[in-house]
């Protein structure tokens, strides 16, 4: 698996400066964390997911949420789990069969209900399970995080297989302001007891909005929510420190193409204008079309507060966050000096493209994520930008949707 594998040679070699690594679920946790790139979910409901998988269906996906919770109405519970674990087991076979290889396969997991629910399904798939890369636990809190994190431990130690967990943070103690910080302190103690097995931290800005009866436009960024703006900070401040283990992942993007806006938009002419012409111009228009530039500015605004990753339900959003997350190539190296030069002989430096100044204390963890994503996400050359990726791949069939 790779980022971007879907592009021809020819066109790696023009747009990357250093092409990104291959991966596979059982590549080193820390490069997993970055690796989640632009996460699809789909309902457990749909069918013939291994057929989706063996056919490669959705272009550069690499990571997938297959959901038992929100994603399927209560009365479906018992036939989604029944088709998710047909699905595994199919898939299992095809593997066998060698119709597919575990480095074809993005990274796998479920999104689940309750512990309950996590029991039946490790009985009834039994080794299928291991094609999974983790378990995706929602509405996490101390509780019902210790108990789902220990029986995957145990099945660590039983099968000798490892998952990983991702929580997501959504539930009305933290969003709450007067009980937030106590529940996250309480969260993090639990995900410090079990850190190696936890791949990132997820935020759920559906649920946090849904307590308060907000929604927000395809106009309107996460972050021009007020109360959403306030809980993401805190949340960041807690897991996203240079002594925590962790990578927070952007919350998810509800929207895909619709025939009316309510704002002009947002999406700047002038890069498009100055990189392709009329051209270019034209590419913006279709990311327009397409409900992108939404999409587009919240996940820069996502990369200017740290954030790695995104949740996505519509195909098409797969390549906009991975081209956007790709690391430029005054970014790669001024982390690059950065960290060559942290021996304690020099405090400050003039940056490679002599605009900025590189300070090695401050700067240095920034460096270290930096040469981490870029191992995943690439290294673009000069003169370019993530709109040559998109200019390549954006012209997505809509035919490929996933009905969530």
């Amino acid at each position: 698996m790779r980022l971007f594998s879907d592009l021809h040679d020819e066109e790696l070699g023009k747009i990357f400066y250093k092409q990104p690594v291959d991966f596979n679920k059982r590549s080193d946790k820390d490069q997993l964390a970055y690796a989640l790139g632009a996460t699809l979910y789909m309902p457990a409901t749909r069918p013939n997911i291994h057929q989706d998988l063996l056919s490669k269906k959705h272009s550069g996906l690499t990571s997938m949420v297959i959901c038992l919770e929100d994603a399927i109405g209560d009365w479906e519970v018992e036939r989604a789990e029944k088709l998710v674990v047909e699905e595994l087991l199919r898939l299992q076979e095809d593997m066998k069969k060698g119709f597919i290889q575990e480095d074809d396969l993005p990274l796998l997991f479920i999104r689940i209900r309750s512990y309950e629910q996590l029991l039946r399904l490790i009985n009834q798939a039994e080794q299928a399970l291991s094609l999974l890369t983790g378990i995706v636990i929602p509405k996490f809190n101390p509780v019902n995080g210790t108990e789902i994190i220990n029986e995957i431990q145990m099945l660590h130690q039983r099968e000798n297989f490892k998952l990983y967990v991702m929580p997501i943070l959504e539930t009305r103690e933290i969003i709450y302001k007067e009980t937030r910080l106590d529940e996250l302190l309480k969260i993090k103690a639990v995900l410090d007891e079990f850190s190696d097995y936890v791949l990132n931290v997820r935020i759920g800005a559906t649920d946090f909005c849904g307590l308060f009866g907000i929604r927000r436009n395809t106009d309107t960024t996460i972050y021009d929510i007020a109360i959403m703006r306030d809980c993401i900070t805190d949340i960041l401040n807690i897991f996203s420190r240079s002594d925590s283990p962790y990578l927070v992942s952007g919350p998810v993007w509800e929207h895909f193409s619709s025939k009316e806006r309510r704002l002009k938009p947002q999406l700047r002419q002038t890069p498009f204008r100055q990189r392709y012409g009329q051209k270019g111009l034209e590419l913006r228009t279709d990311l327009i079309d397409q409900q992108m530039d939404g999409l587009i500015r919240e996940v820069l605004m996502d990369i200017s507060n740290g954030i790695i990753g995104k949740t996505i339900i519509h195909p098409t959003h797969i390549k906009a966050v991975q081209a956007l997350n790709t690391v430029s190539c005054e970014e790669y190296l001024d982390a690059k000096m950065i960290l060559e030069q942290a021996d304690g002989q020099k405090g400050v430096l003039k940056s490679s493209y002599s605009n900025k100044m590189n300070e090695i204390k401050p700067h240095y963890y920034w460096a270290e994520k930096t040469i981490k994503k870029s191992l995943i996400y690439g290294v673009l050359h000069e003169d370019y930008t993530y709109i040559d990726i998109l200019e390549s791949t954006i012209h997505a069939k809509h035919s490929e949707s996933v009905k969530y």
